[in-house]
């Protein structure tokens, strides 16, 4: 009888966990339920693994497989061989990703009554085909008195460390994966995950210094700077536990399926890690820096930004305003960092325009699905392609009535008293409906990005319209 090819599932077939993609997939469906795993936990690991495959499950058909692995695995049935699934993972997730792939002739797993690692996976492993009796491909230290026990060891996507420890047990007959490729571009990926690139939207934190007439203060400009540091650690924390909530659903995106969470370039538990890691030291330095004023408006941020991950963007409607919101906290937290008032009509100006942005947004993510034929509601949006049609009338008309609260602004007595030269901010309508009517043409021609702020901030057009925009209001100063 031919040697049986033996594959571990989490880490070596996957580039994922599924303890920690099923359990991120009950919290989003249960999120009021969130520490009932600590309860399955205490009954032991393999309850838990239990409780969540049956609560949580997964979608084996999203789940990123690992090239190199798959090729393993045909390569071993040309030849005739048996090829057995051995994992930790509980039976009923393997059983599915098996069924999925229709490449095993075994699958043996962990069972409610039995955790199936490590020495356990060994043992019933010598068990059933003898020590010596099977070739083993695997990814871990759990790893490695399986490795010990196999004819032939093929090590994946480890580091360097356990490489040299499954080496000296002499029997590694192959290192497959492109681990060294993925931690080489390891800085590009966390760069990625924490959207670094979207730090630019806390430009917004100024704002409310530009509006007070109060740039040339250091003092204040220097607490906008450190409240812009703290709300970038503070979004980049959400970011990540955006990203690992929504991992099934980036993995259907054209786009999205290459970040670096659903593309498992990232393991989902660093994640886990580091989102609390940027949000108590955020908070902890906002509290001893800032304005308590701050600390409120950003913890605001944090709470409705969960929310919003969670549940409001799958409500029709909701989500636009909310993200909205999201964009106005940001001057929210600038002038409470900067210790000057808001005005109405800073206030009533970034809705409307934050709204026809966020409304922007859905209609370029319809716009492709329309384009590709999908569905977005499979996705979990609560929109459908038909409904481009009426997101365009509704997001161009919160646009120009920004425009419209801006020419409001020029007329109230106090924005005579605060300007040289009032009249002078006139010449900022005409730009603005100029932009607002550009960016809309351009999501209708199907040019826009899927994030109209980032499209802002990188095209020229916009650029030099922000800056004539903002020398407009520097000359009527």
């Amino acid at each position: 009888m031919t040697c049986p090819l033996v594959v571990d599932l989490d880490g070596t077939l996957i580039r994922s966990d599924l303890l920690v993609e099923s359990g991120l997939r009950f919290v989003r469906r249960a999120p009021l339920e969130a520490m009932r795993p600590l309860v399955w936990l205490g009954r032991g690991k393999a309850v838990l693994k239990a409780r969540l495959a049956e609560r949580g499950g997964v979608d084996v058909t999203t789940l990123p497989y690992e090239p190199s692995v798959l090729a393993l695995i045909d390569e071993a049935r040309r030849d005739g061989r048996r090829v057995v699934l051995a994992t930790a993972s509980h039976v009923s997730l393997a059983e599915a990703v098996a069924r999925h792939l229709g490449c095993f002739d075994e699958v043996i797993a962990s069972t409610e009554a039995e955790n199936l690692a490590a020495e356990r996976k060994r043992d019933r492993l010598v068990e059933r085909f003898d020590a010596g009796g099977f070739d083993y491909a695997g990814n871990s230290s759990a790893d490695l008195p399986v490795w010990s026990v196999a004819r032939k060891a093929y090590v994946v996507n480890a580091d360097e460390a356990l490489l040299r420890r499954a080496r000296a047990q002499g029997r590694v007959a192959g290192v497959l994966g492109a681990s060294a490729e993925r931690h080489g571009r390891g800085w590009r990926d966390w760069a990625g995950a924490l959207r670094m690139h979207q730090w630019a939207k806390n430009v917004l934190l100024f704002i409310p210094l530009l509006a007070a007439h109060v740039f040339d203060d250091p003092a204040r400009v220097l607490a906008v700077a450190v409240a812009f540091v703290l709300f970038g650690l503070c979004a980049s924390s959400v970011y990540l536990l955006n990203d690992l909530l929504d991992l099934e659903e980036d993995r259907r995106h054209p786009r999205k399926r290459e970040r670096p969470f659903a593309a498992g370039r990232l393991p989902a538990v660093a994640g886990l890690v580091l989102s609390p890691a940027l949000l108590l030291p955020a908070f902890a330095l906002a509290a001893w820096l800032l304005p308590w004023q701050f600390v409120v408006a950003m913890g605001g941020y944090y709470l409705l930004t969960l929310a919003y991950s969670l549940r409001v963007k799958r409500v029709m409607g909701l989500d636009v305003i909310a993200l909205a919101v999201l964009y106005t906290f940001r001057i929210v937290a600038g002038a409470a960092a900067a210790e000057v008032p808001l005005s109405f009509w800073i206030l009533a100006f970034s809705m409307f325009m934050f709204l026809s942005l966020a409304m922007l947004k859905r209609y370029a993510e319809l716009f492709d699905a329309r384009a590709s034929g999908a569905d977005v509601g499979e996705r979990g949006r609560s929109y459908l392609p038909g409904d481009l049609e009426m997101l365009a009338p509704l997001g161009a008309a919160a646009g120009y009535l920004s425009v419209l609260v801006l020419a409001l602004y020029i007329h109230d007595p106090a924005t005579a008293a605060a300007y040289a030269s009032p009249e002078l901010i006139w010449m900022a309508c005409p730009l603005l409906l100029f932009w607002v009517t550009r960016m809309w043409m351009l999501a209708h021609r199907g040019e826009m990005h899927d994030d109209p702020m980032v499209f802002a901030l990188r095209d020229r057009t916009s650029i030099a319209i922000g800056v004539a925009f903002m020398m407009i209001f520097g000359v009527a100063v």
